[in-house]
């Protein structure tokens, strides 16, 4: 047992003393509001500096996977990151950890195959078998697309997505080993779903470069094939022709209620799962062993892999994913063409822009249940094995996937937004610790097995929240205090299950305040993304501008300080206080919008809508 570190009773001793000299420092100092900038800045490079010399110290932590290490990091992230503090000390904290976890899978690929080097980010640390060469993963690469993209140095994303685009990663078919579990073959990049290319889109509304965007887009396109080649339904009569389907495993959530529906639904191969004896066979990895010995496996040896059924679904995520991909290369091909005019830039937005609204119109129709007022997965309409075209009826928190990407069309809120009602509901997804992933009043629900059957998962709950965070935005017309107290409280427990010496793990036990499980300083989810773009509304796009929306609670910080953001060039800052001058009554709020040090906007309101034009850089 290591001994407990006692820093932060230091720390935040210092915090203290340093807050108070700078608030002294403003009130006699209220005509610079760069006063106020730079007093922001000192004490959030302060606050991080002292953090990372804790987490630093921390001993049962994996080492490093690539050269950012004890040694350098501080400098690393003083120099990359964008600085934030709030008067939750908690939450800073946390931010300023997820940062330092960060940049311990930053790892530099010397690639015999392409002799070159990529920049890539890992998701585990150390070579696994289920990994690309590189041990970057593509499971969680939508994720980290959405947090690396913050970092102020471009490159390093750049060189992520020409490893996964045109590198060997897009070429090398996956390993076949005891991880593999599937008789389709694919390369690496396609080895588990990902939303990478809209994640691209979203980089290059932080860090827009038109050369390089035309030198990478028919990589893209390339990309999307794949998906479109090897992973939709073929059979022209059934339901989900057209769709997007995948095993449980390769979306990243090996063993999921709706294919336990699905199984128990079918007969031949899978007659083998009984609504009283699914779980020996389909409840952790632990259990697909029963499955091998069984007869069901041995009479048909193509049906199972190792015990693991190769039964299909149709399910919410990768279908938005698809759809994401698809209107972010129309999105992308437009970009290009109002930069390199041609007739063929044009002619490839508006196919992927029709192709985007085709598999939009087949997730609205097929998954969308009216009754049940939630999107299901469907079992895949050709499907070798099993039932093909049954909806799976239980809610599951893969249902709020289409939100994420803004998919549901803004004129048909009304139709859909009944889904969020379970959100809040302990019958649904709300419970002690965090979000489930399976609505618990489903008589399967099961937090305890290592499955998305109620179990919570990192990974999951940065979908959701996003997710929440555009229904709110884009999509209700009044927002009120409860539904940002509700996103807030989501976080707040996110936060709390990160524990006193802040760790991020695979997953956690949703009806305990408790610490995750599982791997340590794990990288399959997102948290700077939270708090800048869904808390706090940074919302990015390809015009020189931005839009500032908070979805903060009124009462909930007295100040949040957000800065040193790389966007189209220039350095941002923000500023929120609800009390810039102590020596003065009354309410001083106010939102202060900084671009390269001039103060270019304020707002008096906290959730007020603030729109920031900045010219192109110089």
């Amino acid at each position: 047992m290591s001994k407990t570190f006692k820093a932060p009773r230091r720390i935040k001793t210092y915090f203290v003393l340093l807050f108070v000299l700078y608030l002294s420092a403003c009130s006699t100092a209220r005509k610079s509001t760069y006063a106020d900038l730079t007093g922001y800045k000192t004490l959030a490079i302060s606050t991080l500096d002292l953090q990372v010399d804790e987490f630093n110290s921390y001993v049962d932590r994996p080492a490093s996977d690539g050269h950012i290490n004890k040694q350098n990091n501080k400098v690393f992230l003083r120099d990359n990151i964008p600085l934030f503090l709030c008067s939750d000390s908690s939450i800073t904290k946390v931010y300023n950890y997820r940062w330092w976890m960060i940049s311990k899978h930053l790892k530099a690929y010397a690639d015999p195959h392409d002799k070159q080097t990529y920049w890539v980010f890992t998701e585990f640390f150390g070579d696994k078998p289920w990994a690309t060469l590189s041990g970057a993963i593509p499971c969680p690469a939508g994720h980290q697309f959405y947090d690396v993209r913050w970092l102020r140095n471009p490159e390093f994303l750049k060189s992520y997505t020409d490893y996964y685009m045109c590198g060997s990663a897009s070429r090398l078919n996956q390993r076949e080993n005891a991880n593999f579990l599937t008789y389709t073959s694919r390369p690496e990049s396609h080895h588990f779903s990902s939303w990478m290319v809209d994640g691209i889109e979203a980089f290059l509304k932080v860090h827009p470069d038109n050369d390089w965007l035309h030198g990478i887009l028919p990589h893209l396109a390339t990309h999307q094939q794949v998906w479109d080649t090897l992973f939709t339904v073929r059979h022209p009569q059934a339901k989900t022709a057209g769709m997007y389907k995948f095993l449980d495993l390769n979306d990243g959530m090996e063993f999921s209620l709706s294919t336990v529906l699905g199984l128990i639904e079918s007969d031949g191969a899978y007659s083998l799962y009984t609504d009283d004896n699914w779980r020996n066979y389909y409840l952790g990895w632990e259990t697909t062993d029963n499955a091998t010995q069984s007869t069901h496996a041995k009479q048909y040896p193509k049906a199972y892999r190792r015990g693991y059924p190769d039964f299909y679904m149709v399910r919410p995520t990768l279908n938005a994913y698809a759809y994401a991909n698809l209107r972010s290369l129309s999105n992308l091909y437009t970009l290009a063409n109002s930069s390199f005019a041609d007739l063929d830039t044009k002619k490839q937005a508006m196919k992927y822009k029709i192709k985007a609204e085709e598999i939009q119109r087949k997730v609205l129709d097929v998954l969308w249940n009216e009754e049940d007022q939630f999107f299901y997965s469907y079992t895949a309409g050709d499907n070798k094995f099993g039932a093909r075209d049954f909806e799976s009826r239980v809610r599951e928190s893969v249902g709020y996937t289409p939100w994420y990407f803004n998919m549901i069309p803004f004129s048909d809120n009304g139709k859909y937004e009944g889904a969020w009602q379970m959100f809040a509901s302990e019958k649904g997804f709300y419970n002690t610790g965090g979000m489930t992933t399976a609505e618990q009043q489903h008589p399967y629900y099961n937090e305890q097995a290592y499955a998305w059957n109620g179990r919570g998962w990192p990974f999951q709950n940065s979908v959701v929240y996003k997710a929440y965070a555009n229904y709110l935005r884009n999509y209700k017309t009044q927002v009120t205090e409860r539904d940002r107290q509700l996103l807030f409280d989501y976080v707040q427990k996110l936060v709390a299950t990160h524990g006193e010496q802040p760790n991020i793990g695979e997953w956690y036990i949703p009806s305990e305040q408790g610490t995750f499980g599982g791997e340590k300083d794990y990288f399959h989810s997102t948290f700077p993304d939270i708090i800048i773009a869904d808390l706090l509304g940074f919302q990015a796009l390809h015009q020189d501008q931005f839009i500032l929306q908070p979805l903060l609670p009124e009462n909930t910080w007295s100040y949040f300080y957000l800065g040193n953001i790389a966007y189209h060039g220039r350095t941002i800052d923000i500023i929120w206080n609800k009390d810039w001058d102590v020596q003065k009554e009354g309410n001083q709020s106010a939102l202060c919008i900084w671009v390269d040090g001039h103060l270019a906007k304020t707002a008096g309101r906290l959730n007020d809508k603030v729109v920031v034009n900045i010219s192109p850089s110089s």
